[in-house]
């Protein structure tokens, strides 16, 4: 077969650059008959298809083969890698805070995918780059910076968001390490119950992962003020330079919310007392907590939408802390998380749209780039290429939810998670241990028959005694969980995770704990009850097997 033929054949296989309505449908077709074959997969369990072992000795003998398949084949091959793939929008998914996507979301992604915009450039992204505008100027006013003053970008995840706010505060506490490199000893904080991004972050920059200082938290897993003073106090007098605090605006395992406005105080307090040649940058991690802004001009005694007393008291209380936002240096967001967007949808904001300059590079650096337009991102972005899509299903979003659509998904959580951890709290064998959280994760254990369980928290916490019932009722709950885990993956129950370490005992050893993640629009009343029952049956399951 000669080339040209070959070729013919391969361009069936694109969009077509011009108009072809024929070809359109058949593309169109082809999507469709993809999602015909997902749906397909689709039972009454949270799993697409069934689950088998996976065999990645055959995936590492793969070669490529001397002739193409037709595409339609291709088409079928893809939908098989879904054969068992967890189903996140299914009110028993409760694994982590993996939502599902809404349809314009979908749509924005798609379109991007097809036509391939880059924001590096408008040159190469057009009005998509106007997308990115639009959005960051949205979020920047919904959390309470001035939008003609904030500016921002998206980028690849949650842990850029924080690479990005920490490398504006190495630069702004060694101006120009951008190009010399560094060469003073610097550190970041962190509380402890952080992401462990932050080490990622210390470790890629180049300040080292033993200098990403963790903070102590209190029982809600809150940064210890006082104990980050101290902390700050210790590295100035050492002569060290803090590169960035970083504020966790929502745990992953527990939702606790650091006391941002106190910790910028006591950055500017410090700056003052040692008369700091910088500012040292405060950054808040707000990938989960940022959406709870849509509060912030929520009338909460007027309570026009109608929620339940605990919900309002839980999203007042939250909203209280979020609104200190608008004083952190910088903000990140992730939408693929309670944004309902498809992966990847990250953006940085920063209250100083100017901060971004401090990454710039001169243009004559990069020759190729930049003969045409006015919006030129890439000349500080770590990436070259930042795909649009993201721009497109954050706005694609904002438009869909507005305030109030964003305001009832999220208070349905809360009310959802409230009532879960009403339902576990009535168990004799089951201790809720983040009964004042604000978000919609419980975190809970279980206890075999026997153990008195009316003061176990603060003991297993408090008492060096109970070193090895710590060890042996983690080992309970990891048991309950694999159990729970493995009735999921065959379609008979709800999926919940756990965490190896919710918190430490004050004699040094970590506290697992079983974990709910409430973030689908789907769940309801009957999918928590489930939770309470299937952990029920593991007790039941674990006391025979003993």
């Amino acid at each position: 077969m000669r080339y040209q033929d070959i070729l013919a054949g391969l361009r069936d296989a694109f969009p077509q650059p011009v108009s072809a309505p024929f070809h359109d449908s058949y593309v169109a077709h082809t999507v469709l008959r993809a999602l015909d074959g997902l749906d397909d997969l689709k039972n009454d369990t949270p799993l697409l298809g069934h689950r088998e072992d996976l065999d990645y000795d055959t995936a590492r003998a793969t070669t490529l083969a001397e002739e193409g398949e037709p595409l339609e084949a291709v088409v079928a091959e893809l939908v098989s890698y879904f054969e068992g793939f967890t189903i996140w929008g299914h009110p028993h998914t409760q694994q982590n805070v993996i939502p599902p996507a809404t349809i314009p979301s979908v749509v924005g992604m798609t379109l991007a995918h097809m036509y391939n915009p880059n924001i590096v450039s408008d040159e190469y992204s057009h009005r998509v780059a106007v997308a990115e505008v639009e959005v960051v100027a949205a979020c920047s006013s919904l959390l309470g910076y001035t939008p003609h003053q904030a500016g921002g970008l998206f980028t690849f995840g949650g842990t850029a968001t924080n690479l990005y706010g920490v490398k504006v505060g190495l630069e702004k506490a060694q101006p120009g390490a951008m190009n010399t490199g560094t060469r003073d000893e610097l550190v970041t904080f962190a509380s402890d119950r952080s992401h462990y991004c932050r080490i990622t972050v210390a470790g890629w920059l180049g300040i080292g992962t033993d200098n990403s200082i963790a903070v102590p938290t209190n029982n809600r897993s809150e940064m210890d003020v006082g104990a980050l003073r101290s902390a700050m106090e210790q590295a100035i007098s050492a002569g060290k330079k803090i590169a960035a605090v970083i504020c966790t605006i929502g745990t992953t395992d527990a939702f606790g919310i650091d006391d941002l406005e106190a910790v910028v105080r006591t950055r500017d307090e410090l700056v003052e007392k040692h008369s700091l040649s910088y500012k040292p940058h405060v950054h808040a991690d707000a990938v989960s907590g940022w959406a709870w802004s849509v509060f912030n001009d929520y009338d909460f005694e007027a309570n026009p939408l109608g929620f339940k007393p605990l919900t309002i008291r839980a999203l007042s209380d939250a909203s209280h802390r979020i609104k200190a936002l608008s004083m952190a240096d910088s903000v990140g967001v992730d939408f693929h998380k309670t944004g309902f967007t498809p992966y990847i949808c990250s953006l940085i904001l920063f209250k100083d749209g100017r901060d971004l300059q401090l990454l710039g590079r001169e243009p004559e650096t990069m020759p190729m780039l930049y003969q045409h337009g006015d919006y030129h991102p890439g000349l500080y972005t770590l990436e070259t290429s930042r795909m649009g899509g993201s721009a497109l299903a954050a706005l694609a979003n904002l438009r869909l939810f507005g305030k109030q659509g964003w305001r009832a998904v999220l208070g349905h959580l809360i009310d959802l998670s409230q009532h879960l951890r009403e339902q576990l709290a009535g168990q004799p064998r089951i201790r809720v241990l983040n009964r004042e959280s604000l978000g919609i994760v419980t975190l809970f254990r279980a206890y075999p028959d026997g153990v008195d369980t009316f003061d176990i928290e603060e003991r297993e916490l408090s008492d060096p005694a109970m070193r090895e019932e710590v060890r042996a009722h983690n080992e309970y709950n990891r048991r309950v969980a694999d159990y729970l885990h493995d009735r999921a993956m065959h379609g008979l129950g709800v999926a919940i995770s756990r965490t190896e370490a919710y918190q430490e005992t004050h004699y040094g050893e970590p506290v697992l704990a079983l974990k709910s993640y409430l973030v689908s629009p789907f769940d309801d009343e009957a999918s928590v009850e489930l939770v309470v029952q299937n952990v029920l049956q593991a007790r039941q399951a674990l006391a025979q097997e003993d």
